[in-house]
């Protein structure tokens, strides 16, 4: 399940993750929220957080944020990704390459 975090600057779009995420949380919260947001600026900075309660993405939910990441390559101002998986930390090591964004991934303690 993916929700809107609300109380943060205006200036970052925030998402918090629990449970499994789908194509649909996607599809119904994060994609319109990103996709409102980009209407008012060129460049948008994100908070993902997945909190200690997430279990994981269907393969539609990846599917769904390979393609959002792709069709607004050029519209990441900053990414910071909070997380304990160990797996999703070596995975965005491993692609940090192909963001053309800082991206910083922070633990859940932090």
């Amino acid at each position: 399940m993916i929700e809107i975090i609300h109380d943060i600057p205006a200036s970052i779009c925030g998402f918090l993750a629990t449970g499994e995420v789908s194509a649909q949380d996607y599809e119904q919260v994060l994609i319109p929220e990103i996709e409102a947001r980009l209407k008012q600026t060129d460049k948008i900075r994100i908070l993902y957080h997945l909190a200690p309660t997430f279990t994981g993405f269907t393969g539609g939910a990846i599917w769904d944020d390979a393609k959002l990441g792709l069709s607004h390559l050029r519209s990441w101002d900053k990414i910071a990704i909070v997380t304990d998986e160990d797996w999703l930390t070596s995975a965005i090591g491993f692609f940090k390459f192909a963001i053309p964004c800082p991206i910083k991934v922070f633990s859940n303690t932090q």
